[in-house]
């Protein structure tokens, strides 16, 4: 075999990894992300304290951990006690603070081992004032005329000075540090602060470094524009939606805006971002909380509808440290001042929101999911009804995005079918007579009900009426039977054993069309369990006659 062939046939051996080359899609369709504030987080403010919190954190349905910055912080010029994360005096080491890299490294792997991942704080932009690049190189540095450090142009950062990207060494220096915690911590991505304060052509060149050594790694940039998507970034910031203090929740909050300018908002957000790039949604984060306000200051009675709403949304949610414990106070920036950690009920509204994004594929993120279909009503100006669905799965949300009660009609043929209630587990259908009550800034979230596989039709009636398998199937002691009616009717619903004996009467009266369900409880009058077995329900009116087989195991 020749030389040249050789080549040919080893490069010809490689093409598939580079054709096929895992991306973060391949995990983070599905995830959810939290910001973890290390030094208010627990009273030590460790990286071996918050790992106590990582099982609960799992049990939340967290996917993805944002810590914000995790290095040394700078001494000159410090603001507080503590001074600020965002003040870094060394790239390549840990705040002592927090532990030691063998503790950080430890974390991540725990991390991984829970299947979670992380992605870490970057400050490109500056540095603190006593970071040893001020000696060494300290023409990495912007100056005054008179050759002096500056803080970042138009702010009041007193404690950072501003770096000069048109250095190229400055700029593989910090290519090459960020590639040091992907190499070194095995870490998953970052998050770039102040992303629009570095050149453009900076990034893409950082990012593919860092994709060429990790392909899967994930990006995100705190900026807003399709200009960061464009360089390689795979999530942004939806300032629009909530940042500083404004956005279009404060507006909804104060009655500027309603149901229209949200429904325009989200499919402005849909058309700029199609595919594969990510949005990311908040009602809080370390900035919002600190210096604008808690959930509660900035939202009042709309803050747990607000929260349920981000975790809706075709993008990311992002919850803040201390969240889903009712953090009802702004954390000091400067110094420390401990998460009061409480039972709250938005810990389990987002578990059961975290957990239902990861299973049901219409709440998935990007194109993974499905898009945000507005659902109109008889108070379209109030309300805002939507669903999402992809593949067989939907989900059916409305919000009163006012303080009045609403009872509102449903009439739209796109969501009629029957659905469980995420938050309360009842069935529920929707059809041409539905409606809907909601208290003020109230919310109801709908999951569709996914027919089990051997669905029929009555073909002695020739009117198409579905019918299935009871739910679950086999059972033990209580099944579902859900069926269709294609027209108001009386209508009995009989369970009979194997024999052919009638076992219980469930229904027996006049039922409007639509989906219906119907729950049999297999314990006699005197609640005794039934004998394991095979079951049979009918399901007779004047227009169908239909049976199902029912297995009841103990």
């Amino acid at each position: 075999m020749s030389t040249l062939l050789k080549i040919y046939l080893s490069v010809l051996a490689l093409l598939p990894l580079a054709v096929f080359s895992q991306s973060h899609q391949s995990w983070s369709y599905n995830k959810s992300i939290y910001e973890v504030n290390v030094r208010q987080y627990t009273e030590a403010g460790t990286f071996a304290a918050f790992e106590t919190h990582l099982e609960r954190l799992q049990d939340m349905g967290v996917g993805i951990l944002w810590f914000m910055p995790i290095h040394p912080i700078g001494e000159k010029n410090r603001l507080g006690s503590l001074g600020s994360y965002y003040s870094v005096k060394d790239y390549l080491a840990v705040n002592p603070e927090f532990g030691e890299m063998d503790d950080f490294k430890a974390l991540v792997a725990r991390v991984h081992d829970m299947g979670m991942y992380v992605i870490i704080d970057w400050v490109a932009n500056h540095t603190a004032w006593d970071n040893p690049l001020t000696l060494t190189h300290p023409d990495w540095y912007s100056t005054d005329a008179d050759g002096n450090f500056i803080p970042p142009p138009g702010t009041n950062w007193s404690d950072v000075i501003d770096l000069d990207y048109s250095q190229p060494e400055l700029r593989q220096y910090m290519i090459d540090a960020m590639k040091f915690w992907v190499e070194q911590a095995d870490i998953d991505g970052f998050r770039c602060d102040a992303a629009s304060w570095v050149p453009l052509d900076f990034w893409k060149d950082a990012i593919d470094e860092l994709r060429a050594l990790k392909p899967e790694i994930f990006m995100l940039a705190e900026a807003d524009g399709q200009q960061f998507r464009n360089v390689g970034f795979d999530m942004t910031y939806a300032w629009g939606y909530h940042g500083f203090g404004n956005g279009i929740l404060n507006r909804l909050t104060n009655g500027t805006n309603h149901a229209k300018e949200l429904a325009d908002f989200i499919s402005a957000e849909q058309k700029k971002y199609p595919g594969a790039h990510y949005r990311m949604y908040f009602t809080s984060n370390h900035d919002e909380n600190s210096w604008h306000g808690t959930v509660f200051e900035q939202f009042g009675s709309a803050a747990e509808s607000f929260a349920v709403l981000t975790c809706l949304l075709n993008g990311m949610p992002l919850i803040y440290s201390g969240q889903e414990a009712g953090l009802d106070k702004r954390l000091l920036f400067f110094d420390k001042d401990q998460i009061e950690w409480q039972e709250h009920p938005f810990a389990a509204i987002y578990s059961t929101l975290l957990h239902l994004k990861q299973e049901n594929k219409a709440l998935w993120n990007g194109e993974s999911g499905g898009k945000v279909q507005r659902v109109m009503t008889s108070n379209n100006e109030d309300l805002f009804a939507f669903w999402r669905k992809n593949d067989k799965d939907m989900v059916f949300a409305l919000f009163n995005l006012c303080a009045n009660p609403l009872d509102v009609a449903v009439d739209d043929s796109s969501v009629y079918g029957l659905y469980r209630g995420v938050f309360t587990d009842d069935s529920v259908t929707f059809d041409s007579q539905a409606s809907v009550k909601l208290a003020g800034w109230d919310y109801k979230v709908f999951e569709k009900v996914i027919m089990p596989t051997g669905v029929k039709a009555d073909k002695a009636s020739g009117k198409g009426n579905a019918f299935s398998q009871s739910f679950p199937n086999p059972f033990n002691l209580n099944t579902e039977i859900r069926f269709y009616l294609p027209r108001d009717e009386n209508i009995t619903v009989a369970v009979y054993n194997s024999r052919g004996n009638l076992v219980k009467m469930l229904y027996s009266e006049f039922a409007p069309s639509g989906f219906h369900s119907i729950m049999w409880d297999s314990r006699n009058t005197a609640g005794e369990e039934m004998a394991s077995g095979a079951y049979f329900y009918r399901i007779l009116s004047q227009s169908c006659n239909m049976t199902g087989n029912m297995i009841l195991v103990k």
